[in-house]
């Protein structure tokens, strides 16, 4: 996938009906993810985390290369994924749904698109805690988009967990802080 289809994609219909559920409780009928953690402290790391979020850095640092229609994640920006090497890399497009700008609270929810391997949306935040921790948090729902995706269920569920942990792991192994030694 190539620029001209970020164009394209712009417009394409979502490939799931239930767009905004991970604004709430997750639907039905699907594989349901939530997955956190702990990757700083104060409101200077907050800024750093939302920083990492918004402009697809947690992307990059999963290993994931990024080709977006806006450096940052607005709502309506078109993203297309590419996991893995060259010619056999797996493209994954997607669209921002919703924006998450609040005091303790920041991020995004995107919806997968024609072309993805699975049908579905994925929401990542982080917060600021009343105790001074800053958390990533993960939600999505997912299912195979084409009959393939299907017929590898168990395999696509492990795919799934190793970029969900490296998405967590993004924000720990390039840390948000410079801390004195």
């Amino acid at each position: 996938m190539a620029v001209m289809d970020l164009a394209r994609l712009r417009t394409a219909r979502l490939t799931y009906p239930e767009v905004g559920g991970t604004r709430a409780v997750l639907p039905d009928g699907y594989h349901h993810v939530h997955q956190s953690a702990v990757i700083g402290v104060g409101a200077e790391d907050f800024e750093r985390a939302k920083r990492v979020l918004l402009h697809w850095d947690m992307h990059r640092r999963a290993g994931l290369r990024v080709l977006s229609t806006d450096d940052e994640a607005v709502e309506g920006a078109v993203v297309i994924l590419r996991l893995g090497p060259g010619p056999l890399a797996v493209a994954a497009p997607c669209r921002v749904v919703y924006r998450i700008d609040e005091p303790r609270r920041s991020g995004f929810a995107y919806g997968t698109l024609p072309g993805h391997p699975e049908r579905g949306e994925e929401r990542f935040a982080i917060e600021l805690g009343d105790d001074g921790r800053v958390r990533v948090v993960i939600d999505a729902f997912s299912t195979g988009g084409g009959a393939l995706a299907r017929l590898c269920g168990p395999a696509n569920r492990a795919v799934q967990r190793l970029i969900t942990r490296r998405y967590l792991d993004a924000f720990t192994r390039a840390p948000l802080a410079r801390r004195p030694s």
